[in-house]
């Protein structure tokens, strides 16, 4: 999906076709919303850390791999900007999420995860001057915002009682997320190859999180033989889907739109762990839950109308004769 042909786009960072931009975004929106379930479930058997570590470890020596195989040859700038992403992304972000979701319900977090575009648009305004506000996205953030809020209370969390020290955590994890994009978006250090710079990430964010993970003792008493067949298929969807097929996706979407507007898949994440909840789980979806789905979708049309406003269009032009 993201090695492209040059008559497609010129270059890694080429005019993106109709199709390639949709196909991505719905990867983004649906594959990581179901990514809190499959967490949930790893880590039920697997220690957390183990389940992180080996995660983005699988994939990003796939992801690396394959872009070695056409010709990609890394140099040590490339491993210096991967090395902050990797940092950022893969060991705070990832790190903590997969840590609290031990004791923070999966609901919980994907609302927490959800304050990304806010963080992003605040950090924004701290280090840019050129980053203005405007009634579109400002409506947008706040619409999407209370659409999650509305969604999240709607499940019966009364019996999961969040740890605080977790719910900081994601909140911290999420910062980490938002200043990962806005550096992978100014950074010079990062492989130009939107594949090799997923892999390249996610291996360095790999090493972190298993270091830490012996460092801690996670590594003591684990052993494969009591992983349960339930974590053992969430860690394979994670290392598949979650990091291979979403996070290549999510790279090459930044090359190409605004922070803030691929952001909103924090918006439409809770919605589909909402569904699977009521598919897999028996949740009911209520009158609350369908007016939340609501807000999120207009969230989504104002912060992507609001940013086709300023100087920077939401996404580069699209190749029509493409599409």
């Amino acid at each position: 999906m993201t090695v492209m042909s040059q008559s497609a786009l010129a270059t890694s960072k080429g005019r993106p076709t109709r199709l390639l931009l949709l196909v991505s975004f719905a990867i983004i929106y649906l594959v990581w919303g179901s990514t809190y379930l499959a967490i949930r479930y790893a880590v039920e058997t697997i220690p957390p850390l183990i389940t992180a570590g080996i995660r983005h470890l699988t994939a990003g020596s796939v992801l690396f791999a394959w872009a070695w195989s056409r010709g990609f040859r890394p140099t040590r700038r490339d491993w210096y900007g991967s090395a902050v992403l990797g940092f950022l992304f893969f060991f705070i972000s990832h790190g903590s999420l997969h840590w609290a979701e031990q004791v923070v319900p999966s609901g919980l977090a994907a609302l927490l995860v959800a304050t990304e575009p806010l963080w992003i648009t605040l950090i924004g305004l701290l280090l840019s001057r050129k980053q203005n506000l405007n009634l579109l996205n400002v409506t947008g953030l706040i619409v999407g915002f209370a659409g999650v809020l509305l969604l999240t209370t709607d499940h019966q969390l009364s019996g999961q009682s969040a740890s605080l020290i977790g719910a900081i955590a994601i909140v911290v994890g999420t910062v980490s997320w938002a200043i990962g994009m806005l550096y992978s978006q100014s950074s010079k250090s990062l492989p130009s190859n939107s594949v090799a710079r997923a892999g390249m990430s996610l291996l360095i964010g790999s090493f972190m999180l298993l270091a830490t993970a012996g460092i801690s003792g996670e590594f003591q008493g684990f052993q494969w033989a009591n992983v349960s067949n339930k974590s053992l298929l969430g860690l394979i969807y994670l290392i598949t889907f979650g990091s291979i097929v979403a996070y290549t996706a999510y790279m090459w979407l930044l090359d190409r739109c605004s922070p803030t507007l691929i952001a909103t898949h924090t918006y439409v994440n809770p919605i589909v762990a909402v569904f699977l909840g009521w598919l897999l789980a028996g949740e009911v979806i209520t009158g609350r839950t369908i007016v939340a789905a609501a807000l999120v979708i207009v969230s989504v049309i104002c912060v992507s109308f609001g940013h086709a406003e300023e100087h920077q269009k939401p996404c580069e032009q699209l190749d029509e004769e493409a599409a």
